[in-house]
């Protein structure tokens, strides 16, 4: 409590909601809170908040005290506010990459043409004469009729991969396929399920050729901590076998294919037929070398737990997640910390408002749990690690709702929905947009894949239907300037300021459309916190299944 007094202090005295408000009166989110946690997590002192860093003792302090002075009860096991995280922190040093074809070497520049790390817990890793093979997207998805990989074997070789999926990628007046659901991306277009199915299938390292648009965003984002990845611990005898991951510059790959006697742009458009088989890049091999410096670091989810009160065993979960890039480079202004105020402490902050109005409303007969997890930036691995090692069953989980990077640029006469088809969730939003008189648009950038790329996908893998609030997904409808000036705010962020120094905290931010997105949650969590409903996943969606094996333990 000893470094937050005054923050707490002059939150509490931007209204008196922090308590039980008269049977009259309705707690409302409110901007000026969400702007004071932010401008508090994005400044200097939290050092960027990195797990592990120097900043994350203080966020934690911090998280702890809001839900505390709101009255909460700490929801992690054994009475803690907080989950264990385990990570290994590896960075790669002295790195040396040389692709040889037949009596031509190529030279590989960390950060320039590559951006290579590991997620092996060894001081030294060496890969010799290892075979590149190019498994085009590098989907198997019996489902939709689709084997990339065909009869080769990965064990000891290097999957080179393209980004996203065989329908994005269309050549402009190319017809986009429907196998994998259009401009949408798939799981399979993940960079995240592209390493695990190379790890699968034994590779010695897997590498994605970046191009901005199929990626979702530029080579600077790629590359923004060369040779730096994190990881979860596992338990022994579950060891990685896959040494090197990561990616690879376009103008690399180019060059890498001509020289191998192939034009990569033709390779790109074969790869997205049904009869494309991976092959080994003729007579063309990896070496590398690097030193590694190893870290383990304690990070640590936040839970505060509003227990219900005739359901309480049933829950609903609000998540953000805490964490940001830390320090890097200088920027041209010298400026080294990258504060993530957007990302994602405003999503942090709005977690913690929906905390305050949740606690001073009338009471829920299911619990709500609220989360503010670790590691998201370095893969999810806060999430996942509570999703392995849950607190509260997920069978009984009803839904979790996800806020990460809201637009600052004012009301929007709608709410962008990310996701579109995959639960039931959609129809809660749907009728709560249209109470608040605004409707619901479908994101307009589906081939992002941002649905596969924030925490909330972490418990959909486990079959918890999910809702994601996302200011990137789409340009909102905005109230003053319309769909055009959405879309300018998205440019302006995604462009100069996700994951870099500026996305800095701002006394000039708009946060009235934060506070309808996030009162959107609270409207759609006060139906489910007592209605004892139990929104589904659609026919189509692949969690379905998952789902639908623990349904015994819902029935009532």
């Amino acid at each position: 409590m000893k470094y937050y007094a005054p923050v707490l202090a002059a939150l509490l005295a931007l209204g008196s909601q922090a308590a039980v408000p008269p049977e009259s009166s309705t707690p409302r989110i409110e901007a000026d809170r969400l702007s004071a946690i932010v401008k508090t997590m994005a400044a200097d002192e939290f050092a960027g908040r990195a797990p592990g860093g120097p900043g994350e003792a203080r966020t934690v302090a911090f998280l702890i005290e809001q839900f505390s002075a709101l009255g909460l009860k700490p929801g992690a096991a054994n009475g803690s506010w907080t989950q264990a995280v385990p990570l290994w922190q590896t960075q790669v040093k002295d790195p040396d990459f040389v692709v040889t074809t037949g009596d031509q070497r190529l030279g590989l520049s960390q950060g320039k043409d590559v951006a290579l790390s590991t997620l092996q817990s060894r001081p030294s890793l060496r890969i010799e004469n290892a075979p590149v093979v190019f498994v085009g997207f590098g989907a198997r998805a019996p489902e939709r009729q689709w084997d990339d990989f065909g009869d080769i074997d990965l064990a000891g070789k290097v999957a080179l991969f393209l980004v996203n999926d065989p329908d994005f990628s269309a050549a402009e007046g190319e017809p986009v396929g429907e196998r994998f659901g259009g401009r949408r991306m798939t799981y399979y277009g993940r960079w995240a399920y592209k390493f695990e199915e190379a790890e699968r299938r034994g590779a010695i390292a897997a590498i994605v050729i970046h191009e901005d648009k199929a990626a979702g965003y530029g080579w600077g984002v790629a590359s923004a901590s060369p040779g730096q990845n994190f990881s979860r611990v596992l338990p022994p005898g579950s060891e990685r076998s896959m040494q090197l991951q990561g990616w690879m510059h376009w103008d690399a790959a180019s060059q890498l294919f001509a020289t191998a006697g192939l034009d990569l742009d033709e390779q790109r458009t074969l790869a997205r037929h049904p009869d494309f088989s991976a092959f080994e890049l003729p007579n063309t091999r990896l070496d590398a070398a690097v030193s590694v410096d190893i870290q383990r670091i304690e990070s640590r989810n936040v839970l505060a737990l509003l227990p219900g009160t005739t359901r309480a065993d049933e829950t609903l979960m609000v998540a953000s997640h805490w964490d940001a890039f830390g320090e890097g480079e200088p920027d041209s202004e010298g400026r080294t910390v990258r504060p993530g105020a957007n990302d994602d402490a405003l999503g942090t902050a709005g977690v913690i408002e929906l905390a305050r109005v949740l606690k001073a409303g009338p009471p829920l007969q299911r619990s709500v749990v609220f989360a503010a997890w670790t590691a998201e930036e370095s893969g999810l691995l806060g999430s996942a690690t509570y999703a392995a090692n849950p607190v509260y069953p997920l069978e009984t989980t009803v839904a979790n709702f996800t806020l990460d990077i809201l637009q600052t640029a004012g009301p929007a006469n709608d709410v962008i929905l990310i996701g579109e088809g995959q639960s039931e969730l959609e129809g809660y939003l749907e009728r709560a947009a249209r109470r608040q008189g605004r409707y619901v648009t479908p994101e307009n950038l589906p081939e992002n894949g941002l649905f596969y790329r924030a925490d909330h996908f972490s418990l959909a893998r486990e079959g918890v239907p999910v809702l994601l609030m996302m200011g990137i997904a789409g340009g909102a409808d905005l109230v003053d300037g319309g769909r055009a000036a959405g879309d300018a705010w998205i440019a302006e962020y995604v462009g100069n300021c996700y994951h870099q120094t500026c996305d800095a905290w701002s006394p000039d931010w708009d946060l009235r459309g934060a506070v309808q997105d996030i009162e959107l949650f609270h409207d759609i969590i006060r139906e489910l916190g007592n209605n004892g409903d139990w929104p589904g996943w659609l026919p189509e969606s692949e969690f379905k299944a998952i789902r639908d094996r623990s349904s015994a333990q819902r029935a009532r």
